[in-house]
């Protein structure tokens, strides 16, 4: 399995491209995309990203989204009802009755219980039936540039457009409304980070299965997950839960739900 080290990096280094000038509306994005070009080639960046970069389009729909942010406001049962936890849950033991051989080695690779990396492909996509219909670099670029939160989306875009140059993002991709991709939702950063070629092809690509749920179990070993304690409220793995999103009943409906699959 391969990993995308260089590209790590490749966050840490992301102060340069601050000096882009960021935007509230659509009226200076062109000229942003033109200055944030200059510093992406000066750290790294290729033809092939800078390309994609230069299709990339104002993201109307993306910044409507992220300035109109609701928090989660629903009880924890009233959130499994609307999010369907009862068919996550029988369809979760399907994905891992159907393929045993791989979700067992997920385990013993990372020991992450196939359970919680189901139970989160669940929750994010439908188990890859909607993985967003938002232009992956037309949205991370659109962040980066938006003054609200360019300081968090800058390196998500400096290493979306690394990703293209490595084949793992096209100008195409599409996903979740802030750029998220795959079958899990990963920003670009994270798949910099933390993705892992599980099917040996050579490049990580998060809308393979196989990339994915492996990105996923490597996300929360990297992140402290402790193979063998537990991952409800209170035990030890939960704070790990807590690290894929910040919403606690998100997070509680993760651990509860892959707590029904293993019990199942």
């Amino acid at each position: 399995m391969r990993r995308y080290a260089l590209l790590a990096t490749l966050l840490l280094s992301s102060t340069a491209a601050a000096a882009a000038t960021c935007g509230s509306d659509a009226s200076g994005f062109n000229a942003w995309k033109q200055q944030f070009a200059q510093e992406a080639s000066a750290q790294g960046v290729g033809q092939r990203g800078l390309d994609a970069l230069a299709g990339t389009q104002y993201a109307t729909r993306t910044i409507s989204a992220d300035r109109n942010q609701k928090s989660f406001k629903y009880s924890l049962d009233d959130f499994l009802r609307i999010r369907g936890a009862d068919t996550i849950v029988a369809q979760g033991r399907k994905k891992i009755a159907n393929n045993p051989n791989f979700f067992s080695g997920l385990e013993q690779r990372y020991g992450v219980p196939a359970s919680v990396v189901v139970a989160i492909w669940g929750m994010e996509t439908g188990f890859g039936n909607f993985m967003g219909d938002s232009n992956v670099l037309s949205a991370i670029s659109t962040l980066a540039y938006d003054c609200r939160r360019t300081d968090f989306f800058t390196p998500h875009a400096l290493a979306a457009l690394q990703l293209v140059d490595r084949g793992s993002l096209s100008s195409g991709t599409v996903g979740a409304m802030h750029g998220e991709v795959g079958h899990t939702q990963f920003l670009p950063g994270n798949v910099a980070r933390f993705g892992v070629d599980a099917d040996n092809n050579g490049v990580v690509d998060l809308t393979n299965q196989s990339d994915a749920l492996a990105s996923t179990a490597n996300f929360l070993r990297q992140k402290g997950w402790q193979p063998g304690a537990g991952f409800q409220e209170g035990q030890p793995n939960f704070a790990v839960i807590q690290q894929w999103n910040a919403a606690g009943v998100y997070q509680k409906a993760i651990a509860q739900m892959a707590g029904r699959i293993d019990n199942g």
